[in-house]
């Protein structure tokens, strides 16, 4: 078994890539250490053409194993189940740059599978996953353009950093993702801070010049041990049905595109046109070549006047955003509900209060334990016309959901000024193009109209780009028609201070960083408006939470305590829970967490705890009830489970010859507190109450030898004055 072992670095730590060693049945395998980090990657290409597909069927897999962390699962047959949020990010994150370096047409199946074997849970699985698929293509039999590096950069007081372990995130105010090639970038993925645009645009630079002995390293391997690359089938389009179908349709392909009203009615132009033309064609071709023909010819024409004159497919300019609303207060029992349209593109996003005992509880391989701001993103069929099957999120909607929670985490209120685990759904009722970023919109909405205090506004566009050769524009909210034949999707997130979040594919090679610097800017100015329609329709959140929200009390008390509020088994809580109709979250740090849509009911449920954990105070007077006498004195119960000794000596003003001529069992007498030892035992005093003393008379008078004269019975002394 010969192994090969290459070693780079990227911004200060040594990532080491090795093959020969594991899988050597697939296309390409490595494996891919940074610390004790370690993935195996593996890249296979099917032997035949898929038939009947229009498009290149990759799949990245990413097969979580939680004994790369020394764990076991915590499912009840203690197996890895579907993949974890986490994976699904990550399989998309190591998709997107590697799909566009596949030969155009190619139509073989490649499958990237990624295993962890290892985590130390500071090095981060990502960027090593992209740099593992990349250099497992690259010395693979699979056709494959040219390698692709990836980092992380983060910004820590004030410097940037390459590669920041996971503690030097906690202080990080970004955390930038990119990958490229040696020329160019085609991936980023980023959350910030409320960033400026200029700081943004450096990151990428520094990203980008760090993984060049990433790349670099991947082009001595494919040197030394590369496999000669496989031949394959590429689909094109026959030059001739190309030039038949531009005579048969060109000249009123622009009046169908531009003259449509909407989408729907784009789309009933398009079939009509293209049902014409296989009508006439079918005989002689095949309807997928057709089809095919006629996309292309659609793709020129629109990209030709885009870029030519600057207008777009559905006459806007490059710069003008669709027509723009927004609303709340939209579903009537809903913690918070917010709608936002932008064209014919509408997102329903609606936020539900919970306690922290609802927090989403993480079984992954990251450190993270739970989350307390969970973002869903629902795209049903129905958005886009269609009817098919619902069977729960895909990827793409994963995806989705996690870009606009990302965008809304900066803004949050800490979790001691607003204790609340929070959930928003969004619903995309319409789709044509960036409902992604319509969620960002609508999350804040709905956040808002909840009364989360959330430190500002949020909103999102989708930005794009039409490139040949040296000309170009950059596109102010696309509609779907262009993201799909555009070279750029460009989305920004963030509030009038700055970027909150940045996702951005490029098609293209070559684009400058002051294309991407300008593309920036026209988003900056688009978000300004989109704020000032979300600040319309509500300036600031809510000063009351909706009545159908719990209302969050906190209680901090000794975790030593925590048992007498707890109870054998859970009994007590269970009790105040229903006694008082409320819900009580207890964590073992000491803060017990209440939550109730009644405020008098949370306030008696505060009331029970606050008497469960208090400790008797010396000098304060209770209200107690005797629970045993002796011949010596009474017991008083003063707080729930804590009671104390009423010697006979201070049960009254007057010398008491037996406790029961005073205090029988039940009955509810007013002590003072004079000594709590350190045993814990609680001396009272009812003498002190009625005589009116002090804490310190009252401590004189019970010391051993304290002076207390036997005075008798006050009705005898006052008949003798």
């Amino acid at each position: 078994m010969n192994s090969s072992k290459f070693t780079t670095t990227l911004g200060g730590e040594v990532v080491t890539i090795e093959t020969g060693k594991l899988a050597q049945q697939a296309g390409g395998a490595v494996t891919v250490r940074c610390g004790d980090t370690m993935l195996l990657v593996t890249a296979t290409m099917a032997r035949t053409v898929r038939e009947g597909i229009g498009f290149f069927p990759l799949t990245v897999d990413f097969e979580e194993r939680l004994y790369a962390a020394g764990r076991i699962p915590g499912s009840f047959f203690r197996r890895e189940g579907r993949p974890p949020e986490s994976a699904i990010l990550t399989m998309r994150l190591t998709d997107r740059p590697i799909r566009p370096l596949f030969p155009k047409g190619m139509r073989n199946d490649v499958q990237v599978v990624i295993t962890p074997l290892s985590h130390d849970e500071e090095h981060q699985l990502d960027i090593l996953s992209i740099i593992g698929a990349s250099a497992a293509l690259t010395i693979s039999d699979i056709p494959f353009a040219e390698p692709v590096g990836a980092a992380r950069v983060g910004y820590v007081d004030g410097e940037f950093v390459i590669i920041p372990v996971i503690s030097q995130m906690e202080n990080s105010t970004l955390d930038l993702r990119l990958a490229g090639t040696a020329d160019a970038l085609l991936m980023v993925e980023a959350g910030a801070d409320e960033v400026s645009e200029q700081l943004m645009i450096e990151a990428l630079r520094r990203g980008h010049e760090a993984i060049q002995d990433t790349i670099r390293v991947q082009s001595e391997m494919r040197a030394a041990v590369g496999k000669p690359k496989r031949d394959y089938v590429s689909y094109a389009v026959p030059d001739e049905l190309r030039q038949i179908v531009r005579q048969q349709v060109g000249d009123r392909m622009p009046g169908a595109i531009y003259g449509a009203a909407n989408k729907q009615d784009l789309n009933e132009r398009l079939r009509a046109l293209r049902g014409e033309l296989t009508k006439n064609l079918k005989e002689q071709w095949t309807e997928k070549d057709i089809r095919e023909a006629f996309d292309e010819l659609e793709r020129e024409v629109i990209r030709t006047r885009t870029i030519e004159e600057g207008i777009r497919a559905d006459g806007r300019d490059t710069r003008t955003i669709r027509q723009l609303s927004s609303e709340v207060g939209i579903s009537p029992r809903a913690h918070g509900s917010g709608l936002f349209t932008r064209g014919e593109t509408q997102v329903l996003s609606v936020a539900t209060l919970g306690t922290p005992r609802e927090e989403q509880m993480i079984d992954d391989l990251s450190p993270q334990e739970a989350k307390r701001y969970i973002h869903h993103y629902n795209f049903p069929p129905y958005s886009t016309g269609e009817a098919s099957f619902m069977r729960g999120p895909k990827r793409r909607e994963i995806g989705h959901g996690a870009l606009a929670e990302r965008a809304l985490m900066p803004v949050l209120p800490d979790n001691g000024e607003f204790p609340y685990t929070i959930r928003v759904v969004s619903e995309a009722l319409s789709s044509n193009g960036s409902t992604s970023m319509a969620s960002v919109c609508g999350s804040t909405l709905s956040l808002m109209d909840a009364g989360v205090p959330i430190k500002t506004p949020v909103a999102g566009i989708a930005m794009g780009l039409m490139m040949e050769g040296e000309r170009y524009r950059i596109l102010t909210d696309i509609q779907g028609l262009e993201d799909h034949i555009g070279d750029m999707d460009f989305k920004v997130a963030g509030t009038r201070e700055g970027i909150t979040a940045l996702q951005m594919d490029i098609k293209v090679a070559g684009l400058s960083y002051e294309i991407l610097a300008e593309a920036l800017e026209q988003a900056n100015q688009a978000r300004m408006q989109i704020l000032d329609v979300i600040e319309t329709a509500i300036p600031e959140p809510r000063a009351e939470l909706s009545p159908f929200a719990p209302r969050m009390t906190i209680l901090h008390v000794d975790p030593d305590k925590l048992g007498a509020v707890i109870g054998s088994g859970g009994k007590t809580v269970r009790a105040i829970q229903d006694e008082f109709d409320v819900r009580v979250d207890i964590e073992d740090d000491g803060s017990i967490y209440i939550a109730s849509t009644s405020g008098p009911a949370a306030d008696k449920a505060q009331a029970m705890i606050e008497s469960l954990t208090e400790d008797a105070e010396l000098g304060h007077i209770y209200t107690g009830r005797v629970v045993r006498t002796t011949d010596f004195g009474a017991f008083v119960e003063i707080l729930p489970g804590k009671d104390g000794l009423v010697h006979i000596s201070q049960l009254a003003d007057y010398r008491v010859n037996k406790v029961e001529d005073v205090a029988r069992v039940g009955d509810e007498i007013m002590v003072m507190v004079t000594n709590v030892g350190a045993d814990g035992k609680i001396r009272l005093s009812r003498q002190a109450v009625l005589e009116g003393w002090t804490l310190e008379q009252a401590q004189a008078s019970d010391r051993p030898g304290g002076g207390r004269r036997d005075r008798g019975n006050r009705n005898n002394r006052r008949r003798q004055r």
